[in-house]
C-alpha cells in the first residue's frame, strides 16, 4: 500500500522515517522537520515508512498533512514486512530525492539539518554515506556508572571535524541521522540483507552497518558529519539493565557477519579462527577480571553478554541461515 507511486524523482533530499507503532513520538520529529531552514535552491521531502505499525501512526500522519506545507511533500507508505531494514529499504525504494536522509522517530534534527546535509554532499562528492553528531535526550537522568556503555544506544559525538570512518578500524556510523546517496545504496546493498533489525523479542541488530559495508567495499567513503546534529530520545525503559543486557547481546551476535563483510574474502577462511580464538580468550579473561561482581555491576555484566555473544555469532549466524 503506497501514496508515492508516480513519484518523479527530481528532489535533492527525502528524509525517510521508519516507525512502529510511533503515533505518540512522530508528531516530534515532523515538527522539528516544519521548522527546518532550508535555502530555495534544495528540493526536499519527507517520507514515512509505516513498519506494519498496530496503532493510528497512518491517522496521525494524515493530520499532519492536512496542514503540511505545500512545497514540502509529506508522503507515507507501509510495509508490512517487519524489521528496520525492510523499512529502509521500502524507503530507499519510494523516496524521490538523490540523497535519502534516515530519520527514526525518536529522533529530533536541528533546524539545519536538510540543510547540512545536502552541502555536504556537496562538498564530499565520494561520500556514498554519511553519518551525525547525535546527542541523547534522556527522559530520566543516565546513572554516572553507565557512561562507558552509553554510546551503545546510538549516540555519536567524534569532534567537531568531518571525519572519514575507516570501518575495520573505527567502525561504521548509526543508522540514526544517516544520510546516503540513493544510487549508490541500490546499486550495491542488497535488497534483502541478512540482519533485518529488532524484531519482536529479537534484540539482533547490524543492519544499518551491513548496508554501510557493503558500500564501502564498492568504493565508496564513509564520513562523519558534525555539521548534522539531532537529539535522540532515550526512554527510561532503555537504561534497565534489562534492556541494556539485550541490547550488548544482540550487538554481539551480529558481529561475525560484519567482520566478514569488512575482510576480503581470501582472508576470511584465517580471520575466522583468529577471531575465534581471540573472543574466547576474550571472554575468559573478562570472566576472571569482573567475575565477583557479575551480576550486580550493571556495565561489566553488559559487556560479558556482549562478548559472549560475540563469541557465539559466527555458530548463532549459521543457525539463522540454515532455518532461512
Amino acid at each position: 500500500m503506497s501514496e508515492s507511486e508516480g513519484t518523479q524523482r527530481s528532489l535533492d533530499i527525502t528524509v525517510v522515517i521508519p516507525t512502529y507503532n510511533g503515533a505518540d513520538r512522530i508528531p516530534a520529529v515532523l515538527d522539528k522537520l516544519r521548522s527546518q531552514g532550508v535555502p530555495d535552491n534544495w528540493q526536499w521531502e519527507v517520507l514515512v515508512v509505516d513498519n506494519n505499525s498496530q496503532d493510528n501512526t497512518r491517522d496521525v500522519v494524515k493530520q499532519h498533512q492536512e496542514n503540511w506545507p505545500a512545497d514540502v511533500p509529506l508522503r507515507y507508505v507501509f510495509e508490512a514486512r517487519q524489521g528496520l531494514a525492510f523499512a529502509r529499504q521500502c524507503g530507499i525504494e519510494n523516496a524521490g530525492g538523490d540523497l535519502i536522509g534516515f530519520l527514526d522517530d525518536d529522533n529530533l534534527p536541528e533546524a539545519t539539518w536538510v540543510a547540512a546535509a545536502c552541502s555536504f554532499a556537496q562538498d564530499h562528492p565520494q561520500a556514498g554515506a554519511y553519518g551525525s553528531e547525535i546527542e541523547g535526550q534522556f527522559e530520566s537522568p543516565p546513572p554516572a556508572d553507565l557512561k562507558p556503555i552509553l554510546f551503545y544506544l546510538a549516540l555519536n559525538k567524534r569532534g567537531d571535524q568531518p571525519l572519514q570512518y575507516d570501518p575495520r578500524v573505527t567502525g561504521v556510523p548509526p543508522g540514526a541521522g544517516l544520510v546516503v546517496r540513493r544510487h549508490a545504496w541500490l546499486t550495491h546493498v542488497p535488497a534483502n540483507l541478512l540482519l533485518v533489525g529488532r524484531v519482536g523479542q529479537s534484540m539482533l541488530a547490524g543492519e544499518d552497518a551491513e548496508a554501510l559495508l557493503y558500500l564501502h567495499r564498492a568504493g565508496w567513503e564513509i564520513w562523519y558529519a558534525p555539521t548534522m546534529k539531532i537529539q535522540h530520545c532515550i526512554s527510561a525503559s532503555r537504561l534497565t539493565p534489562t534492556y541494556l543486557q539485550d541490547n550488548l547481546y544482540g550487538i554481539g551476535l551480529c558481529r561475525h557477519h560484519l567482520r566478514m563483510l569488512a575482510l576480503p574474502v581470501w582472508q576470511r577462511p584465517i580471520m575466522f579462527w583468529m577471531y575465534l580464538l581471540s573472543d574466547l580468550r576474550r571472554v575468559i579473561l573478562h570472566y576472571f577480571k569482573h567475575r565477583s561482581s557479575l551480576g550486580t555491576n550493571v556495565v561489566a555484566t553488559c559487556e560479558m553478554k556482549r562478548l559472549l555473544g560475540t563469541f557465539i555469532s559466527p555458530f548463532y549466524l549459521f543457525t539463522l541461515r540454515w532455518k532461512s
